[in-house]
């Protein structure tokens, strides 16, 4: 009886949380995507557009940078380790979208508004933040540099309010993409100078 009674207990008490989480995450969403304003919706499409062609940009012409200064592709690790950690969190994400089968905003509360066309089916966790906060951290942790990290992360940040503000993510969505991001930006390069030595 003591059992099933706590058990039930924990149930409601779950369900609750998980009520008031979710109340939390569309208000949050509404704040941020609900103000019309065309120009700052313009500029967060060219911001959310950016991850992809950074994502191969940048690893790219560090690569080459090397072979410019050092007469090797293989002789300096940092593109390698930029370019595992995006492959990482973009593998886990979209792992986890399939898995968790979280709706976007826009399919759920008819007052967001799709404002990115090109956003699948599946909301939880954000591929653009993860993919923008993957790139950040490896980044940061290959050249230890605050004026590497600072423009760095401000991207990262500006692509996880983009996607809010197109009504594609909830903010748990974009939250999840930034700790998956910066996980596989650590992880890589942990990996990798354990690799290495």
């Amino acid at each position: 009886m003591k059992k099933s009674f706590s058990l039930a207990l924990i149930m409601i008490l779950l369900s609750g949380f998980n009520l008031q989480s979710q109340n939390a995450d569309i208000r949050i969403l509404r704040d941020i995507h609900l103000p019309v304003n065309t120009g700052l919706d313009r500029s967060m499409k060219v911001v959310s557009g950016s991850v992809l062609p950074a994502m191969i940009i940048t690893p790219v012409s560090i690569l080459i940078y090397n072979r410019q200064t050092t007469g090797s592709f293989t002789e300096k690790k940092e593109p390698y380790i930029i370019a595992a950690s995006m492959v990482a969190s973009s593998a886990l994400t979209i792992g986890l979208k399939y898995g968790v089968n979280r709706t976007r905003p826009f399919v759920t509360y008819p007052d967001i508004q799709q404002r990115d066309p090109h956003a699948g089916p599946y909301s939880f966790p954000s591929g653009h933040t993860s993919s923008a906060f993957a790139l950040a951290t490896s980044l940061t942790f290959c050249y230890q540099k605050w004026y590497v990290a600072l423009p760095a992360f401000a991207w990262a940040v500006t692509v996880g309010y983009s996607r809010m503000r197109l009504g594609v993510h909830f903010p748990t969505d974009v939250l999840a993409g930034a700790i998956i991001g910066a996980g596989c930006g650590a992880a890589s390069y942990y990996i990798s100078r354990k690799l290495i030595n």
